[in-house]
């Protein structure tokens, strides 16, 4: 995996520009794939919830799917975007460091593979040329007690492998939640930690390389990217393995049993503090609350219409709604398309004659 080419002079201790800034979307996404970011490495290590190493592997071979796109994230990543340059200026005046922006993407000198988009790089007062960079993060209020004493798994992960890449010895994270408090963080370089990284996500390289897909996970984000994985061919039929599949089966059929054994034992018990609480919507203990039952729930609207019908013709309307049956019935090979997927596996196996 080391590379011997003419490359240019380093611009941070170990990092070499590869790309230049204000490439299209096009272009640097190519350049992404010629080896790993930041961003990458907590799918890689199975600690995203957004993306998963199958998805990451078919990315970089250029074979990805491109699922349902999330409003709400691109809404994120936008504003993020705009964010940049003020949570970059208040950062300095803070910390009386001074930010640059990165001559484009980085790459390690020895491992061209290693890669990074680094936001800012940051200058000590009366200093010549960087010595640390700095990672923009804007996020929800909801996350702010995961950032209040360090930096989370994700994003610590991400500065930690630009160190890696760069070959500097801090980083500074800058995080605006709630778009009202910033939070600073400084993360040391962790050399042992540095080189556990890089030979664990240099082994999901390595199969990149080898065109060899990393194993199915049980991450949300795989079970998505199964869900359109693949161009269904009706009816088709795929003669299994007896010994891969017969486990595979059996630990299912085990796992949905406890799944059921939790289940009521969970309803049993909450039928219990349900009984407890009787006509009290509030339950202490101790002088704390313990529980409460309160009738602040969604509208049960089978017994509202029993109790009320004129009322609830007063407030009934009608909403547009796509004729399902009609368009299967006009259109079924569109209809089909768009389907979703179900897993539906018998309780029983039949055996094989």
């Amino acid at each position: 995996m080391t590379t011997t080419r003419a490359l240019p002079a380093p611009v941070t201790p170990t990092g070499v520009v590869v790309a230049p800034p204000g490439l299209d979307r096009e272009q640097w996404l190519a350049a992404r794939r010629t080896g790993v970011g930041g961003s990458d490495i907590a799918g890689i290590l199975g600690m995203s919830k957004y993306t998963s190493p199958l998805a990451l592997y078919l990315d970089k071979i250029g074979e990805s799917v491109s699922g349902p796109s999330s409003p709400g994230l691109a809404e994120a990543a936008f504003w993020g975007h705009q964010h940049e340059p003020t949570i970059a200026k208040v950062f300095a005046e803070r910390t009386g460091l001074g930010v640059v922006e990165a001559p484009g993407m980085l790459a390690h000198v020895h491992n061209l593979w290693m890669l990074a988009n680094v936001d800012r790089f940051v200058i000590e007062p009366g200093a010549p040329m960087p010595d640390s960079l700095l990672e923009i993060k804007t996020r929800s209020a909801h996350q702010l007690d995961e950032w209040l004493h360090g930096v989370p798994d994700g994003p610590a992960l991400q500065t930690l492998w630009y160190l890696a890449v760069t070959g500097y010895q801090h980083a500074h994270v800058a995080a605006l939640l709630g778009g009202n408090r910033l939070i600073i963080h400084r993360v040391e370089r962790d050399e042992a930690l540095v080189e556990h990284l890089v030979a664990l996500v240099g082994e999901f390289w390595q199969c990149v390389q080898n065109r060899t897909p990393p194993p199915i996970d049980g991450s949300a984000a795989t079970e998505e990217l199964l869900g359109h994985l693949y161009e269904v061919k009706a009816e088709t039929v795929t003669v299994a393995d007896p010994a891969e599949l017969l486990p595979l089966l059996e630990r299912r059929r085990e796992l949905k049993a406890r799944e059921q054994r939790t289940a009521d034992e969970l309803r049993e018990i909450d039928n219990h503090l349900k009984g407890v609480a009787g006509e009290a919507e509030i339950v202490t203990m101790q002088g704390a609350v313990a529980f409460t039952w309160k009738q602040n729930g969604p509208l049960v609207q089978k017994r509202f219409l029993a109790a009320h019908p004129d009322l609830a013709r007063q407030y009934t309307h009608r909403v547009d709604a796509l004729d399902t049956a009609r368009l299967a019935a006009e259109h079924p090979d569109e209809f089909r398309a768009h389907r979703a997927r179900r897993l539906v596996v018998p309780d029983r196996q039949e055996s094989a004659a």
